[in-house]
């Protein structure tokens, strides 16, 4: 479905499992090319040493690949699947303060998987996220693995 930037920030905000976890979509980029989310500690994410609880942090960059890579080729007219195949999570540091990342998809990676996805169906590829606290440091970084399957490639 072909939606707008502004529907698809607020739908992600009042999503339960991201809204009810406080991660807040900042920002989606025009185009669908990026986006910017927070992740707010509160009582409701908070593990037992008062950091955000991994499950949250994992929670909340696990969509949005997917979700860009989605709307970008549907606006393209084209009629696609995405998933988040698989990912790959590294803690560095305690998530103590609110966290907040930045996703941005190049107009390469797009040329690249639409080539991929008009010669063989399907685009497999892991994209990072690296997750800073309010200072500016890495507490996470994640390997996020996209699958995206052009449903009208037909093989020759």
């Amino acid at each position: 479905m072909v939606i707008s930037e502004r529907l698809s920030k607020w739908g992600m905000r009042i999503y339960p499992p991201l809204f009810f976890q406080r991660i807040w979509v900042v920002k989606i980029d025009k185009r669908f090319r990026g986006v910017t989310v927070r992740i707010n500690k509160s009582i409701f994410n908070r593990n037992y040493n008062n950091s955000i609880f991994g499950g949250t942090i994992f929670s909340a960059a696990d969509p949005f690949f997917p979700l860009l890579f989605h709307q970008i080729f549907t606006h393209k007219g084209y009629n696609v699947i995405a998933w988040s195949k698989s990912s790959e999570i590294q803690f560095l540091k305690p998530g103590l303060t609110k966290l907040q990342f930045k996703i941005h998809i190049s107009e390469e990676e797009i040329a690249e998987a639409e080539h991929i996805l008009n010669t063989g169906g399907k685009y497999i590829k892991s994209h990072p996220i690296d997750i800073y606290n309010t200072s500016g440091e890495v507490c996470v970084s994640l390997m996020n693995e996209v699958y995206l399957r052009n449903l009208n490639f037909i093989e020759k």
